[in-house]
């Protein structure tokens, strides 16, 4: 069997899992969806996701069911029966033994969890094929929005890597789960963003490039284990989006943008880089919205 065959079979019963998470599945509804037998289905499943479908399946819904529990002040018992959980006991178990705190005392007071985001599989192992992206060798014509926008004193939660100047490189070094934890911090002002740190934030024997999020300069919530917590200065950012693109184009959309940050001048618009001031920062790839990344600015001085 091709390996881009079980790599397309495996991303069908990952979007099948994603469509139908608040409904019953079973691996006879999975082994369909990918064309090969359950047996089959179950084990390169296995083999690249690293978790059984069902194992994968209740730790997508336990996160989930987190967030709900999060954001809303729901019953524990309704959002049990939103996950396909039959019971109150059996989904605080689950809950319990998933992120070491009950559903009721995390819904009371969130703290940062280990939560579950699966990568698509076969964008991972697109670029894993590609290699590491060339910022140069493709010629965009996609229309791009920029913005400048504001940014308060505040405090970023991260963790770093040792050698990392890229995302994949981070994940080799850290692993690819920290995303989880920083997405669980109910103070975050933004969502988490890889980010490339100026020098003077970077400690030594450690990475450029690290993952984290923006909390309020005032937090003080729980640091998770191995990460820690900087002050950032208010700073300026432009922001680039690009335009909207299907999820499996996820390369070419982030060659198109960098390609275009590479030649654009903010002198133009009476503005200078200003890399020393704040993280450069990447948004996670999502092809409804476009790929989005940001850069520190200042502001020109005027002629006098």
């Amino acid at each position: 069997m091709e390996r881009w065959e079980v790599i397309n079979a495996v991303q069908r019963m990952q979007d099948y899992i994603e469509k139908n998470l608040n409904s019953p599945i079973t691996l006879s509804e999975l082994a369909k969806a990918s064309g090969y037998s359950q047996w089959h289905s179950a084990r390169i499943f296995k083999e690249l996701t690293g978790k059984s479908p069902f194992e994968y399946i209740r730790a997508l819904r336990l996160s989930k069911a987190a967030l709900l529990l999060r954001e809303n002040q729901k019953k524990v018992i309704d959002v049990a029966f939103d996950f396909v959980f039959d019971s109150h006991e059996g989904f605080t178990r689950a809950f319990t033994k998933q992120f070491g705190i009950s559903p009721k005392k995390y819904r009371d007071s969130p703290k940062p969890i280990q939560l579950f985001i699966p990568h698509r599989i076969y964008n991972y192992y697109l670029t894993i094929q590609k290699g590491e992206i060339d910022m140069t060798e493709k010629k965009s014509t996609n229309t791009v929005f920029v913005q400048v926008v504001e940014r308060p004193s505040r405090k970023l939660i991260l963790k770093r890597g040792i050698k990392a100047t890229h995302y994949f490189e981070y994940c080799e070094e850290v692993g690819c789960d920290v995303w989880g934890m920083l997405s669980s911090i109910k103070e975050a002002m933004y969502e988490p963003a890889g980010m490339w740190l100026p020098k003077s934030l970077i400690k030594p024997g450690t990475s450029q490039y690290v993952q984290g999020v923006e909390v309020p300069q005032d937090y003080s919530g729980q640091i998770p284990e191995g990460f820690e917590i900087i002050d950032l200065k208010p700073c300026k950012m432009m922001v680039f989006q690009g335009e909207p693109y299907e999820d499996e184009k996820f390369e070419e959309a982030i060659e198109d943008l960098w390609d275009i940050m590479k030649k654009y001048n903010p002198n133009t618009y009476g503005f200078e880089w200003a890399d020393d001031e704040a993280p450069r920062f990447q948004l996670e790839p999502q092809g409804y919205r476009g790929y989005m990344e940001a850069r520190p600015v200042r502001q020109l001085s005027e002629l006098v």
